[in-house]
């Protein structure tokens, strides 16, 4: 399921419960769009915010909706414990694959990391996705750290970070990455901006805020990346450098995301979990000049 595009989409929500019809629009356009896969409660999925018994039930809505489409969903919590709770409600659930970030509220080191990766990989069924995300875990994971932990039986993906480097400087790293793993670990691009650079270095998977709302742009991008056509790739990135743009201004994908799927009438204005704030007025209207510009669909 490691390949093409994976689209994370929000997890709107109304009143903090679940928007269940809003969800449902979400997982609709991209079942639609025929993406490669779903990445539920990512970090654009707030997972952080949700309780245990809400993230169960975002992961049973998105199988009865995805069809064919396998669905990876995120188990990340601070304690060990919770994380293999989630594991269990995940795989109940249906999950094709698990998603693991390293939460802490102390500081870990390394052998705590290889221990969460190594007791959840002795407790699951299914593949894991090792979520390499320094911006919002504060935990970055060592070339030797990866290497350890990728060797476990269950792992088979790793999503790395992006990273503001040039491309030359992507394409080695994804280059060094193919020697410290298994062959069978995929290899996947985060950070929307990176993209075009981290598939056109051979990344497998496109891990994709921009393909949970948008996945025809998204999926246009993947494709190229397939059909090994490195120009087309830079080119159809290149038109959404405006969208690239809000993401860092705002801190990230989530609110601009936010900000589009209201204006296109998917969900609430107010769908973020408290306490992240909807854009304001003239953000909104910024968003929404973006989507008409670079023709998102």
């Amino acid at each position: 399921m490691f390949k093409g595009l994976s689209a994370f989409p929000l997890t709107p929500l109304l009143n903090d419960d679940i928007d269940e019809g809003a969800f449902i629009r979400l997982l609709q356009r991209l079942a639609a769009a025929k993406v490669n896969s779903l990445g539920v409660l990512g970090s654009t999925g707030s997972y952080a915010y949700l309780s245990r018994e809400q993230r169960k039930r975002v992961t049973a809505i998105a199988k009865a909706h995805a069809g064919d489409i396998p669905v990876m969903t995120s188990i990340g919590a601070v304690s060990t414990a919770e994380v293999l709770r989630l594991a269990e409600d995940a795989q109940s659930a249906g999950a094709d694959a698990l998603l693991l970030p390293v939460m802490s509220y102390q500081p870990l080191t390394d052998d705590e990391v290889y221990s969460l990766y190594e007791d959840v990989s002795a407790h699951v069924s299914v593949p894991i996705c090792v979520y390499d995300n320094p911006r919002c875990t504060h935990f970055s994971f060592s070339g030797s750290l990866l290497s350890r932990v990728a060797a476990l039986p269950q792992i088979s993906a790793i999503k790395m970070p992006g990273a503001p480097t040039d491309a030359g400087t992507i394409a080695d790293r994804v280059r060094s990455m193919r020697t410290r793993v298994p062959e069978r670990v995929a290899l996947g691009v985060s950070a929307d901006v990176f993209a075009a650079d981290g598939l056109n270095a051979g990344c497998d998977v496109w891990f994709s805020v921009c393909g949970g709302l948008f996945p025809r742009t998204a999926m246009a991008i993947a494709e190229a990346a397939a059909r090994h056509d490195q120009q087309q790739v830079a080119v159809l990135s290149e038109r959404l450098t405006p969208l690239w743009a809000l993401f860092t201004q705002h801190g990230g994908g989530i609110r601009v995301m936010a900000a589009a799927a209201a204006l296109l009438g998917l969900v609430s204005p107010e769908c973020l979990p408290r306490p992240l704030k909807a854009l304001s007025r003239d953000d909104v209207a910024r968003v929404a000049a973006v989507i008409r510009e670079a023709g998102l669909e």
